[in-house]
């Protein structure tokens, strides 16, 4: 993310962007890629390997360090991790029933950090 913001030009918006991911983004915890995630990443890349749907590495190190420490990934790109065993995926990007008009952020009020608005 902070690739990205250095990427854009000097502005208002890429000052509040830059204030948003020191205040808040950088003090989130990151979690490890410990050995029982690397063990669990390796049973799955061969599994899937052996199918024909061998993984990006870094998906099944994403998934990895998410299965071991029982989260629910959360992204757009359903399809990068559908392949992996006893992962909870979720995709807050589609409207749910009833509620075609709203934006992402409106309908996961509480579930998910704030959108920051520029």
């Amino acid at each position: 993310m902070l690739f990205g913001c250095q990427r854009l030009p000097v502005s208002r918006k890429r000052q509040k962007l830059e204030q948003y991911l020191y205040q808040t983004v950088v003090k989130l915890p990151i979690l490890s890629y410990t050995q029982e995630a690397a063990e669990w990443h390796a049973q799955e890349r061969a599994r899937l390997s052996l199918i024909g749907k061998t993984p990006p590495f870094v998906d099944g190190q994403i998934a990895a360090i998410a299965k071991v420490n029982d989260l629910i990934i959360v992204t757009a790109n359903v399809s990068d991790y559908q392949t992996f065993s006893g992962l909870t995926i979720e995709n807050w990007f589609l409207p749910e029933a009833g509620e075609k008009d709203k934006g992402a952020s409106e309908r996961r009020v509480g579930r998910a950090i704030a959108k920051p608005t520029f």
